[in-house]
């Protein structure tokens, strides 16, 4: 699989994304309305069944993220109904309020298709594979969790290496560190197009 070029997103289909998932946003916290696609000019690609992750950050501080990793809707679907989840339904923050639409900024993870076509997991057969930036991690364990997920982009914003990214990903999983070498458990890296909104400022037309 080429790595870089594979699921490659336009520069006008990211656009579009942002608009959907801004839109998403906004008739959701003002009228708890589910957004219709019709009338937006989706392209072949935004139609296509695509894994994808929506973060909603106010100022610098994580307001809501969530994704689907399987490739189970057109990818702007995945991001219409991700926008939705990570506003209303992420368990860890209370959902957005319409007072806070202006200052939230829409960062958007299209995930690149891995191993099989439905899942963009690679798995791991040596640590030196993993790209810091350009990977992100997933540790499949047996714990309570059933394992834990970082987007490619986590391991730049907080500056670790590879070893750092494996012990924070165990932890993210709810398992001990060096986890990932365990019997029983799956190390799989995997990678996103990313992209979002300039600043909140500038998000709305």
């Amino acid at each position: 699989m080429d790595e870089t070029s594979d699921f490659y997103l336009t520069d006008d289909e990211e656009r579009l994304l942002l608009r959907i998932a801004r839109d998403s946003l906004d008739a959701w916290a003002t009228k708890e309305k589910r957004l219709s696609l019709e009338g937006y000019a989706l392209t072949q690609g935004l139609r296509e069944k695509h894994g994808a992750f929506v973060t909603l950050r106010r100022g610098k501080e994580l307001r809501g993220c969530i994704g689907y990793t399987k490739s189970i809707e057109p990818l702007c679907e995945t991001v219409r109904d991700n926008t939705i989840n990570a506003a209303a339904r992420d368990p860890r923050f209370p959902p957005i309020t319409e007072e806070e639409l202006d200052e939230i900024r829409i960062e958007i993870s299209a995930l690149r298709p891995g191993d099989t076509p439905d899942s963009p997991f690679i798995a791991v057969q040596s640590t030196d594979e993993i790209v810091i930036g350009r990977d992100g991690l997933y540790l499949d364990h047996a714990g309570p969790r059933g394992g834990g997920l970082l987007l490619p982009q986590v391991a730049v914003e907080q500056g670790w290496d590879t070893e750092q990214f494996l012990d924070a990903v165990c932890k993210k999983a709810g398992a001990e560190s060096g986890a990932w070498q365990f019997p029983g458990n799956k190390l799989f890296r995997f990678s996103a197009q990313v992209f979002h909104e300039a600043a909140a400022d500038d998000a709305r037309p």
